[in-house]
């Protein structure tokens, strides 16, 4: 019998240990995706408890407590103390088997505090104590495991309005890791949220343009683009529900434009006439600045009206959707490139079953400027765990190269999430060393190892224009 998370830990023969243990897990983590929050990082955040840096924010944990009858007071709740939290996650945990909560957990403590224990009601209080003493110490901040986690870069995800004053901050500050911004203009395209005009008026302060009609707001988002660039922004991220592809004439969205900002009720047709227009024109507006362009789609976002009222988007109500999407994003990605403006583009799906539809896609629209221009995004959500890794990296290799991926992200807010990199790659590993036991590739540790290190990390370094 395999000891649970031992050295060798997903690695079942000899050549995916190797591969692993004298490559992989030497190389520097770019987190290239996440919703860390900046402040922290700028001011170096001490966390008062495990709680605070293990629950705050992770919508996983809340989703797997409710569903183990966990009253809500215990997830989001004000008044309930840390301990009382934590307690009910310790009694959640054992009821996570086969999630990959039960192995991210086990994985987090262990590097992160150097705990091997198994988390329940009976050492939960043991591993609160442990964890809240050394929280205390010097290396236990938000910069802290960003260095024990020997992370090289992150990009947060950032609106447009935001004054990026902590990425400033954290640059002068000296700190050895990169935090570069992430344009996410996401609230600028759903024009049929009523919260929509509002937004469109911030946004025209901050940019210093006064917002009549569309074109002041095209003008208002380029200024905020250039800004982003200013400091140090290289890639977008658009959170999308599918792609569209509904033609439309200027006077069109022009006239679409003008009845949100007064707050009239806007068609379906309408909707997505808008939101194709304006993703278009985030697309151009990558492309002229060389940025990289992600898009994160196929979530329905929001499911509970009533929770959602209560505590707000991001609190673990969302699921994946089904959408016919694959004709609109060949339009969507053709009209660009006809056009010279497809920039480096990555596309994750949420629904697993799109896989093969992305896969095939990518090769598309490959140009030869540089490798893997269009990228099949590593396995997103609901899908970056053992089995929703595995089917990404199988799809894309049987239908694209492997060799060229830019491999994990975090897509976390957890300073404690860096070891999803460390899952990845052990199953990176894994699935080669195992095609090598069974005669399927050549026991060619030169090229082998040269694969391991670009997916880890080299790929994404010349992928991404940071440095």
């Amino acid at each position: 019998m395999k000891q649970f998370m031992d050295e060798n830990f997903l690695l079942e023969t000899k050549t995916s240990q190797e591969l692993f243990h004298n490559h992989a897990a030497k190389m520097p983590i770019i987190d290239y995706h996440c919703h860390l929050i900046p402040e922290m990082v700028a001011n170096d955040h001490q966390f008062k408890s495990i709680t605070e840096l293990w629950l705050g924010g992770d919508h996983y944990k809340w989703r797997a407590m409710r569903t183990n009858g966990v009253d809500e007071k215990f997830c989001t709740g004000k008044d309930t103390s840390d301990w009382e939290k934590f307690e009910k996650w310790a009694e959640t945990v054992p009821y996570t088997f086969r999630n990959p909560l039960y192995h991210w957990t086990h994985l987090e403590l262990k590097t992160a505090f150097g705990i091997d224990k198994l988390l329940s009601p009976k050492t939960a209080r043991e591993i609160f104590d442990e964890c809240n003493e050394k929280l205390k110490q010097p290396g236990y901040t938000a910069r802290g495991f960003m260095r024990r986690y020997n992370v090289e870069c992150v990009c947060t995800t950032d609106d447009p309005i935001d004054d990026l004053r902590y990425h400033k901050q954290t640059r002068e500050s000296g700190f050895e890791i990169k935090m570069i911004p992430a344009w996410r203009p996401d609230k600028a395209m759903n024009i049929e949220k009523p919260e929509f005009p509002e937004y469109v008026n911030k946004l025209g302060e901050v940019a210093g343009v006064t917002i009549n009609k569309f074109a002041d707001m095209v003008d208002a988002l380029q200024k905020r683009h250039d800004f982003f660039h200013e400091n140090g922004c290289r890639l977008s991220d658009h959170g999308i529900e599918e792609f569209y592809d509904e033609p439309y004439t200027d006077s069109q969205i022009e006239t679409i434009f003008e009845k949100a900002m007064r707050k009239q009720q806007l068609s379906a047709q309408e909707v997505r006439q808008f939101k194709h227009c304006i993703l278009r024109i985030f697309a151009e507006q990558d492309f002229a600045s060389d940025w990289t362009q992600q898009y994160h789609y196929g979530a329905i976002r929001d499911n509970n009206s009533l929770m959602y009222d209560k505590l707000g988007a991001d609190t673990g109500f969302d699921s994946i959707g089904e959408f016919t999407t694959a004709t609109a994003m060949s339009h969507f990605l053709n009209e660009l490139n006809k056009e010279g403006k497809l920039t480096r583009t990555i596309l994750y799906c949420l629904n697993p079953c799109a896989n093969e539809v992305i896969a095939t896609m990518l090769g598309n629209f490959q140009d030869g400027s540089c490798p893997g221009k269009i990228q099949f995004g590593s396995g997103w959500w609901f899908n970056d765990q053992l089995d929703g890794m595995t089917r990404q990296m199988n799809a894309l290799s049987v239908l694209g190269l492997l060799s060229r991926f830019v491999g994990m992200l975090t897509d976390s807010r957890s300073f404690l999430s860096y070891p999803r990199h460390e899952y990845f790659r052990r199953l990176l590993c894994n699935l080669l060393g195992n095609d090598v036991e069974k005669g399927l590739l050549p026991n060619d540790m030169e090229s082998l190892s040269r694969m391991v290190e670009d997916i880890s990390y080299n790929n994404a370094r010349n992928y991404f224009k940071f440095y």
